[in-house]
C-alpha cells in the first residue's frame, strides 16, 4: 500500500523524532535509509539513526520537532521546522545548563512511497550554539 511522503514526514516526527518510539522508526525507514543531519554525521538504516536520535533525547529531555509547513511530490517531501528541548547533559563540549534551547530548521525527504529512503536536515546550528554559549569551533558528535 502506498503512503505519501507527507503522512510519512508526520509520522517521523510525531512518532519518531518526538515520541522516540523505536519500533515505528525500523516500520517506516526503508533498511538503506540514509539520514545527514546538521549536528552530527551521516548515519544509515534505521539502527543508524536510532543510535542517533538517543544522542539527541540523552542530551535535549522533551526534546521535540514542530512542523510548521510541509509540501510533498510524488514520492519527495520538504518541511520547514522548529525544534527545542531542556539542555539537560553535554551538548556542543557545553554541560547541561537545564535551559530550553530552540532552533528553526528545514528537512529535505525521499521516500519510495512506502518507507523513507533518505533525509537531509539543516539547522540553525549557530542559534543552538549561541543559545549554549558554545564556541564557534563547537561540535557535536554523537
Amino acid at each position: 500500500m502506498d503512503i505519501s511522503p507527507e503522512r510519512l514526514v508526520e509520522r517521523f516526527y510525531a512518532e519518531v523524532w518526538n515520541r522516540a518510539d523505536e519500533a515505528v522508526a525500523r516500520e517506516i525507514l526503508h533498511a538503506d535509509f540514509r539520514f545527514r543531519g546538521s549536528l552530527g554525521p551521516l548515519r544509515t538504516g534505521p539502527d543508524g539513526f536510532i543510535d542517533y536520535m538517543r544522542s539527541i533525547h540523552e542530551a535535549l529531555a522533551n526534546y521535540a520537532c514542530i512542523i510548521d509547513e510541509l509540501i510533498g511530490t510524488d514520492t519527495r517531501a520538504a518541511a520547514r521546522m522548529r525544534f527545542r528541548g531542556i539542555h539537560r547533559s553535554t551538548f556542543f563540549g557545553v554541560p547541561a545548563t537545564g535551559k530550553e534551547i530552540a532552533w528553526a530548521g528545514a528537512a529535505f525527504f525521499t521516500t519510495d512511497r512506502r518507507r523513507i529512503t533518505e533525509l537531509w536536515v539543516l539547522g540553525d546550528v549557530d542559534a543552538v550554539k549561541a543559545q549554549l554559549g558554545a564556541g564557534a569551533g563547537s561540535t557535536f558528535a554523537p
